[in-house]
């Protein structure tokens, strides 16, 4: 494979089947709780060593719930659910891997690529699994200044037309959040407030737009997961907005300070396109000191916490 991620032709460019690894293969086979986990916060969205550590404990936290990890990624153009100990570890400190959406998938697959999945690869990968929960931080969106830059993250596409249950802390507070909502009610897809009437703000417990419909308990949102299936229609995804902790949240008054800032400061250098969420996340790591990212970290350990209970109810329904 080429440095650039070129696809080579003819006939060894055949991309290979979803390798499951032997645990979650026993556990689907068995009808057990599977919990689907992306690779990309780990492959770019901690600080090494920290981020194995942080994908160690996050599958820890879904065995204590009773269900299996199944973390996702594409490694020598084999699309995995469910990594061994080695291939996390590959994932953690293998500087050179991609990070990929499900539009990368087929390329990568081909080229003999390796990169961390996304949201929306790591959700059509799982579905494609026979996974039905999937446990993350927070969901790509609709981008500021969408009339002019039409900037839309994949995830809103991928989850209108894949059954998937989505565990998340709302959508990362840099997007546009009301036109986010407004745009998952274009597509159908079903957003459920977890012991909440409000739609959280990724880094903060409240993003001050309300849900229309709260759920209290995991029974309740696999009894909405039936439901879908008993209704039949397009395969649409299903949201679970589960708010950070508000012990644990970042400080709202810090949070859109720094978040002014680092807009501004993206305007002034130009910054469009593909690399813009990173910039504004790193801003405001370094402006907080660190704040957002343990705020981050405390949402994904949450929603990772509730996919996992989600799991084991979905599973005992079947």
């Amino acid at each position: 494979m080429s440095t650039s991620g070129s696809v080579p032709n003819g006939p060894t460019a055949a991309a290979s089947a979803v390798v499951l690894s032997d645990e979650v293969r026993a556990a689907l086979a068995r009808r057990a709780p599977v919990v689907a986990l992306e690779s990309t916060i780990i492959a770019h969205g901690l600080p090494r060593p920290r981020n194995l550590q942080v994908a160690r404990e996050l599958e820890e936290i879904v065995r204590g719930a009773g269900a299996v990890p199944a973390t996702v990624a594409v490694l020598d153009g084999v699309p995995r659910v469910g990594l061994t100990e080695d291939q996390v570890e590959r994932v953690a400190e293998d500087t050179s891997l991609r990070k990929l959406g499900f539009r990368d998938l087929a390329p990568a697959s081909a080229a003999g690529a390796s990169g961390a999945t996304t949201v929306s690869g790591t959700a059509f990968l799982a579905a494609r699994a026979g996974i039905r929960v999937f446990g993350t931080g927070g969901l790509g969106g609709v981008h500021r200044g969408y009339v002019t830059v039409q900037d839309e993250s994949a995830d809103l596409g991928l989850l209108a037309r894949t059954r998937i249950t989505v565990v998340c802390a709302g959508v990362k507070s840099i997007l546009d959040v009301p036109a986010t909502l407004q745009r998952l009610e274009t597509l159908g897809i079903g957003v459920l407030g977890y012991g909440t009437d409000r739609f959280p703000g990724f880094y903060l417990s409240d993003s001050g737009e309300p849900v229309d419909w709260t759920v209290r308990t995991p029974q309740e949102v696999a009894e909405v997961m039936a439901a879908q299936d008993a209704l039949g229609g397009h395969e649409s995804g299903l949201i679970v907005a589960n708010p950070v902790p508000r012990a644990e949240q970042l400080d709202p008054a810090l949070h859109d300070r720094v978040l002014a800032e680092a807009l501004a400061a993206a305007d002034r250098e130009g910054v469009t396109g593909q690399a813009i969420t990173p910039f504004l996340l790193g801003y405001l790591t370094d402006r907080t000191g660190g704040a957002s990212l343990e705020a981050n970290l405390a949402a994904v350990r949450g929603n990772v916490r509730l996919a996992a209970e989600i799991a084991v109810r979905w599973s005992a329904r079947r």
